[in-house]
């Protein structure tokens, strides 16, 4: 059974590849470059400029790099530390550089400041290709005026540890930055511009995905405002921060560019892949093993705990069916719940939802579930989830693992570690949210 669990696991992975999601929806056709519907004849373009930022920004730039490789003029990708691609992929003129996340560091803003200067003075006979992917809040940095390094860096540390979900961050992001928020698509016009779009935020909104640096804004200050006080973070956000919105909301800082403004009549912003795309590829992999599939049609967010009691709840409903009928089951769901800190041991959201699952399905027999974030990287492990079974517990046990000191000390990772079952893929370069298959037989 976990070489069937594996093998679902890397359909739902290959589904999201970014290179494979790039070369499904752009293609060269001579001098014509369809995006979609979308055609843009070459010949009455004079510089392709190719930028990027996410987890998934270089493999998308390598397919972009195999289409336009005569025609690109210069280009920058910024990934994640560890997201490169192999040294012997040539994307020249496009260079590959790294930066911090999830807390963006000196490296994103200098790489961001390059990028800013070669979008200066763009075109109308430019085209102008970014490749965003999740991430890309944090490696695509650039304060306002007033705003250090620091200050960000201090409010998404703690923005995370209160365990406020990315729309939020996102929406406070956009309001500190000279970037986000549509704010790219102030620099590229009157370029045309294609931004190819991994989606690693449920509902694929356009606005939230990498903060939403090409697209129309629906969030304004006092949304802002409102995100840092629900997660109890605004009395003690840095000070420059606090007046900066503050400010805003009273209208001495202009909002983000809204829907109707010119500068996007010349942006396609085209969803590549996302997290449903990855499941449905899940799915019919778990079929051909011969499962009966049901997949939750909606993104699961919320906290931990309260979704540990509903992955339960399915694996013993599976449980049940599967006594009467004799036919094997999986439940397949995507999403991306929340952690609260309390503890300052090491894990991620899908180790501690395997976790917290675990005690849950304690005694339950021939039943495995895979927590896993598609990027690889759950939190800050070297792990992409776990997987569980209904033995978990009784045999953490019996190695002396006490599953309820390992949760309250959000310690999920050391755990897993000696248990053994973590589940590590490395870095996959894609990134669209978490995906939990439950298999019962």
């Amino acid at each position: 059974m976990e070489h069937t669990l594996h093998t679902i696991i890397d359909a739902a992975l290959y589904a999201a590849d970014p290179f494979n999601a790039v070369k499904n929806i752009l293609r060269r056709s001579g001098n014509l470059l369809h995006c979609g519907d979308t055609r843009y004849p070459l010949d009455e373009i004079e510089r392709v400029l190719v930028i990027g930022f996410g987890k998934g920004s270089a493999p998308m730039a390598h397919a972009v790099h195999s289409l336009l490789a005569d025609q690109i003029t210069s280009g920058m990708v910024i990934v994640k530390y560890g997201h490169t691609l192999p040294a012997e992929t040539d994307v020249s003129p496009i260079t590959v550089v790294e930066a911090g996340h999830p807390v963006p560091d000196k490296n994103g803003v200098r790489h961001t400041h390059y990028l800013i200067n070669l979008l200066a003075n763009t075109r109308p006979t430019d085209l102008v290709i970014a490749l965003i992917s999740g991430g890309g809040s944090a490696l695509l940095v650039q304060p306002v005026a007033g705003i250090s390094l620091a200050d960000l860096q201090s409010l998404t540390d703690r923005l995370l540890k209160a365990g406020a979900p990315i729309t939020a961050i996102n929406t406070v992001r956009k309001h500190l930055s000279q970037v986000k928020g549509g704010k790219l698509a102030k620099l590229t016009h009157p370029a045309r511009t294609i931004s190819l779009i991994l989606s690693d935020v449920g509902g694929d909104p356009l606005d939230i995905i990498a903060s939403g640096p090409t697209a129309p804004d629906s969030g304004t200050f006092a949304d802002a405002i409102t995100a840092l006080e629900k997660y109890g973070v605004w009395d003690d956000a840095p000070s420059a921060i606090i007046e900066y919105l503050r400010d805003g909301a009273h209208g001495l800082h202009p909002e983000t560019p809204k829907p109707g403004n010119p500068i996007f009549e010349r942006v396609q912003n085209q969803i590549i892949a996302n997290n449903r795309i990855a499941l449905d590829a899940a799915a019919a992999a778990a079929q051909k093993h011969g499962f009966a599939v049901t997949v939750h049609p909606d993104f699961v967010e919320g906290d931990i705990h309260t979704v540990a009691q509903w992955v339960a709840t399915h694996v013993r409903q599976l449980r049940e069916k599967v006594d009467a009928n004799g036919h094997p089951a999986a439940f397949l769901f995507g999403g991306e719940p929340t952690v609260t800190l309390h503890g300052d041991g090491l894990g991620g959201r899908n180790q501690e939802l395997a976790l917290a699952t675990a005690q849950k399905i304690a005694g339950v027999p021939n039943v495995r579930v895979a927590c896993f974030a598609t990027d690889g990287n759950d939190g800050p492990t070297d792990a992409a989830g776990a997987i569980i079974s209904g033995e978990t517990i009784a045999n953490a046990a019996a190695r002396g693992l006490d599953a309820a000191v390992f949760l309250q000390n959000n310690d999920s990772y050391h755990f897993f570690e000696a248990s053994g079952e973590l589940l590590k893929t490395g870095a996959t370069n894609t990134n669209v949210n978490d995906i939990v298959a439950v298999l019962v037989w």
